[in-house]
């Protein structure tokens, strides 16, 4: 991996978390993923797709200029913390413009790739963690926070989370060392559906509502994008009329989404360039391929659109 570049170990989704002690377990955050590079003092965070999102964060820059080392290269994910203790992207995301609330926003670090001009990418990842440890404090409060993990007991574990009403847990090969990409050492097992799509179109609101009524979501099959249903919950207002100007932008005359929605659908419908990806959460997967009770939880711009695939 060249020392200039951010590029993260992926999780890839499973059923039920692995068991054995060679792995270890810790809590999906739920917000965005991010790697923190200094160098020479400079603080650059760096998108899962290579964007720099320095200026998103500047809280995050600048308690990250206070860790004692000027060159080090770390992963993990900025997410907004709620009263209870959880994670809430949809929080993140509408809080994003407002300073005031950005005050339980925390970068929680999991992994360590490179410190003080050595890259510790090929050590393995127990070790990995213990240099982090003990560079950011082991804290659990503050902008930078640690992210612990346990050892072994991953179906307890994942109960635990389930039980608290986390997103879900992500597994490790606790002895592998850093290798990018989605491969398997790196496991993730969630409590509710939820994942990405990619907006094809949206509907006009009714009534009172504002901005738009549904949007029409889908997600890639190689070069094909499959639709698999619309969802009109989980916006505010602000959202939706935000979302509207964007899409506006966006609109074309005819529809990528192969084959096209059912006429019901796309009768009043406006398509757009698929080039904005949604997280939305949802309880089921019909037989026919659309999800079920669909809420949106945010846009994902540090995500690409043919990345989108349906997990499974």
């Amino acid at each position: 991996m060249p020392e200039s570049e951010y590029r993260p170990q992926l999780a890839t989704l499973v059923k039920a978390p692995p068991r054995g002690e060679e792995w270890l377990h810790e809590i999906k955050f739920d917000g965005y993923r991010i790697g923190c590079r200094i160098r020479g003092g400079r603080v650059t965070l760096i998108s899962r797709n290579g964007k720099d999102w320095t200026q998103a964060f500047p809280d995050v820059v600048a308690a990250a200029a206070r860790l004692p080392t000027r060159d080090a290269l770390l992963d993990g994910e900025v997410a907004m913390v709620l009263p209870n203790g959880k994670t809430s992207f949809q929080a993140l995301q509408n809080a994003s413009a407002r300073d005031s609330a950005r005050t339980t926003l925390a970068y929680f670090v999991f992994d360590l790739l490179r410190l003080d001009a050595e890259r510790v990418a090929s050590l393995p990842l127990e070790a990995r963690k213990a240099r982090l440890r003990a560079l950011v404090g082991g804290r659990q409060t503050g902008r930078i926070r640690y992210s612990e993990h346990v050892d072994g007991r991953g179906d307890e574990f994942f109960a635990q989370a389930c039980g608290l009403g986390l997103e879900g847990i992500v597994s490790k090969r606790r002895d592998r060392p850093h290798r990018e990409g989605r491969h398997g050492d790196w496991l993730k097992t969630k409590c509710t559906l939820r994942q990405e799509f990619v907006i094809g179109g949206f509907t006009d609101p009714g009534g009172m509502r504002a901005g738009l009524g549904a949007l029409l979501i889908g997600y890639y099959e190689g070069d094909r994008l499959v639709f698999s249903g619309k969802v009109g919950t989980g916006f505010t207002q602000k959202l939706a009329l935000d979302l509207r100007r964007r899409l506006d932008g966006l609109e074309r005359k005819t529809c990528r989404f192969d084959p096209p929605p059912p006429r019901a659908v796309s009768r009043n419908a406006h398509w757009v360039k698929p080039a904005l990806v949604c997280e939305v959460e949802f309880t089921e997967w019909t037989t026919d391929a659309k999800i079920r009770h669909p809420s949106f939880q945010g846009l994902r711009l540090d995500k690409k659109p043919h990345e989108v695939v349906r997990e499974a």
